[in-house]
């Protein structure tokens, strides 16, 4: 008997009970692994029926005859639905591979080999640039033609760049701190100064920035043309109006473009007034000259960072060297302050030096931005014995935020570019705004004066942002000259903060480097802070304090990507 149905079956008993269990798994559809007998009729087994039960031990004619021949009664349970596994496999993080546990838990460290936590730092910043590791991955396939033809020793791949690949790939399979081993070696080989030595041999501390400049110029160097580039842009081919200069891998990433004017003060016609009479001929010639005006001379230079100017200054709106003091707060008025400035050159005009005023606009945007934190300067010491100068820290505080602003720096040619997407964005903005208004608006409409005039007036205003919307189009029909590599289609200047090398302490030649990086989820307020070995998870807030001002970590490097639209941070 199972359930309601009921089967006649002949036992056979020297086949026992697993023949049973067989004969019932093919009328029924009950596995026999799943199936429970247990006698209906008295006098068979006690409980449920073992795979290993001898029928023989049952008097089968004593119970026949009990029952008046009538058939012996067995109950069946068990369900003939086949069990279903579940359609997602639960894996434990222990039972996978090592590569693939490192994508689930935090980021592994770089052990520290000895004063190598400015190395460490700026790896692990480096390391969140997938265009960077997208170029090293093809490396040395994208070895420049000029590095392979130049003899035997060079027709070998870059130690330096090679070792900088396999550390970053096993970095990625790793779960526990990587030794670095071949990386600080290739680069103590490939920069003589990073190998220095203390009285007691210990390695010197070195400055994080001096690396990081160092090892993109040989990365520049080993990767350069068409066919190392097109290897960072995921085989996305680059002309020269994006490129604007830029031959190799290195310029194309994190390259700026520079303008700079240089204007003389002296010749200006604005400064220039009318000489009086002089008893000396060559002063009377000098004033002569000086109704003329110098040309300004333009020039134009390809750099990999900003300068954040922290020190402080002088305004440069006025024709001397003296000025109003400039105090610096935030990382836009260093940047500011760092591209103009005051020199001091040879005027064809007067015959003799001047005073010139130099002013610097980006003229080509990367898609990644470095901006240097000036902590670090040289002060002379003439009253010691040696006369040598000693490196010093600023320790002031300055600001920034999760996200930079480079329209003001550009040239007026970028900007132009730059603001008709900022307009097209700031369109959409209003129209999502009229249109919440007049959502609200007509959940309080009414038959009063007032919402008749409420109604005009928005009238007019869809009017005004039709009109608007006719001339940004207009504006967008004329084809937009490139302003950078690779940087987003609608680029509005915005920039993205994703990662900072800090430093603590006050000695300039010692104290302690870290890296802190925002993890790979878009728009998250994740970050992670690589202490050599160790990794911490953080938040943006925990960054942003990082401008300075006492013993503490403060910025020394940051790096920014490009946004796509500026978005809230």
């Amino acid at each position: 008997i199972w359930g309601k149905e009921t089967y006649n079956i002949t036992l056979v008993l020297a086949n026992g009970a697993l023949s049973l269990k067989k004969e019932l798994e093919e009328l029924t559809g009950v596995p026999s692994d799943r199936m429970k007998l247990m006698p209906k009729s008295k006098g068979l087994w006690k409980g449920v029926l073992k795979d290993d039960f001898d029928f023989s031990t049952i008097d089968f004619a004593s119970l026949l005859a009990k029952s008046n021949n009538q058939p012996l009664q067995v109950l069946m349970m068990g369900s003939a639905t086949k069990l279903v596994g579940p359609t997602v496999k639960t894996v434990f993080i222990e039972d996978l591979p090592e590569e693939e546990i490192s994508k689930v838990l935090e980021p592994s460290g770089l052990i520290n080999l000895g004063n190598t936590c400015y190395l460490n730092s700026v790896a692990q910043c480096l390391r969140r640039v997938p265009k960077l590791r997208s170029a090293l991955s093809s490396y040395p396939a994208n070895r420049s033609n000029r590095i392979q033809m130049d003899g035997q020793q060079s027709a070998r791949p870059h130690p330096l760049v090679t070792a900088m690949r396999d550390m970053y790939t096993n970095l990625d399979r790793s779960v526990n701190a990587l030794q670095p081993g071949q990386f600080v070696m290739a680069t103590k080989m490939a920069f003589p100064q990073f190998a220095q030595t203390g009285p007691q041999g210990q390695p010197m501390q070195q400055d994080a920035e001096e690396f990081y400049s160092n090892l993109l110029t040989v990365i520049g160097e080993e990767m350069s043309g068409s066919a190392a580039i097109e290897s960072a842009f995921n085989g996305l081919k680059l002309g020269d109006p994006e490129l604007m200069g830029a031959t190799n891998v290195a310029d194309a990433l994190f390259g700026i473009k520079v303008e700079e004017t240089l204007t003389c003060d002296e010749t200006d016609a604005s400064t220039s007034t009318t000489a009086a009479p002089m008893e000396e001929d060559g002063k009377a010639t000098e004033d002569k000259a000086a109704e003329a005006v110098e040309p300004p001379v333009v020039r134009y230079d390809l750099q990999r960072k900003l300068v954040c100017n922290i020190q402080g200054g002088v305004e440069q709106n006025t024709a001397s060297k003296s000025g109003p003091p400039v105090n610096i707060n935030h990382i836009a008025e260093g940047i500011r302050l760092a591209m103009s400035g005051k020199i001091e050159k040879n005027s064809e005009v007067l015959g003799r030096n001047a005073i010139w005023t130099k002013t610097q606009r980006i003229a080509r945007l990367p898609p990644y931005l470095t901006v240097q934190f000036g902590r670090f300067y040289w002060k002379a010491t003439p009253d010691s014995q040696d006369h040598s100068g000693v490196k010093c820290k600023v320790m002031k505080p300055v600001a920034f935020d999760s996200t930079l602003d480079l329209y003001e720096f550009c040239t007026p040619q970028i900007q132009k570019f730059l603001s008709v997407h900022r307009k097209k964005a700031l369109q959409e903005e209003e129209e999502r705004l009229l249109k919440k208004q007049q959502q609200d608006s007509a959940m309080e409409i009414s038959t009063t004066e007032e919402v008749k005039d409420e109604v005009e007036e928005i009238a007019a205003d869809e009017a005004e942002a039709a009109a608007l919307r006719e001339a940004l189009a207009m504006s967008m029909q004329t084809e937009q000259p490139p302003v950078g590599p690779g940087l987003p289609s609608e680029f509005q200047g915005f920039y993205e903060l994703f990662a900072v090398v800090t430093h603590k302490g006050r000695d300039a030649d010692g104290g302690h480097y870290m890296g802190w990086v925002k993890a790979d989820e878009s728009n998250s307020d994740n970050w992670y802070v690589f202490d050599d070995d160790e990794c911490s998870p953080c938040k943006t807030e925990d960054v942003l304090k990082l401008k300075g001002g006492g013993d503490w970590h403060m910025s020394y490097l940051n790096f920014y990507r490009a946004m796509n639209n500026k978005k809230s941070s």
